[in-house]
């Protein structure tokens, strides 16, 4: 069975590990638990509290405006929308391919030469009323 290890550290390593991100051998709680092997800089940070030194710890702070917290969200919901239209789109294109080689395949015709007609059919048509707009 896997047993989970619990590692426990005495004061003076704690101390230690806290004097010299203090004297800034380390940038911060994440740098000592890398050097020392600490399994996770939320322990140094732990430490870091427990004995008074919290304005070590960094902080990082974000302020918006209620306005851009709403742009914030509102662009989140277009970009899920947009996401899902995309998945829809490429779907049927697929199932699209699907019919066509399905259909051509009864037909008992060549998909790429009936794609390669249809495209210069589309192309000219296309071709026929752009000039008849100008």
């Amino acid at each position: 069975m896997n047993e989970k290890k619990t590692i426990r550290y005495n004061e003076a390593f704690r101390l230690n590990v806290i004097s010299e991100i203090e004297s800034g051998k380390y940038s911060g709680p994440y740098a000592a638990a890398q050097a020392y092997g600490i399994k996770g800089a939320c322990t140094v940070t732990a430490w870091l509290r427990r004995y008074g030194r919290s304005d070590l710890v960094k902080h990082q702070v974000l302020i918006t405006t209620m306005e851009e917290h709403d742009e914030k969200k509102v662009l989140r919901k277009r970009v899920r929308e947009l996401e899902k239209a995309l998945a829809d789109t490429h779907m049927k294109g697929l199932l699209g391919e699907a019919y066509l080689e399905i259909a051509c395949e009864k037909l008992g015709v060549d998909p790429s030469d009936f794609k390669k007609k249809a495209v210069t059919k589309l192309s000219a048509e296309t071709g026929s009323t752009e000039r008849k707009q100008a």
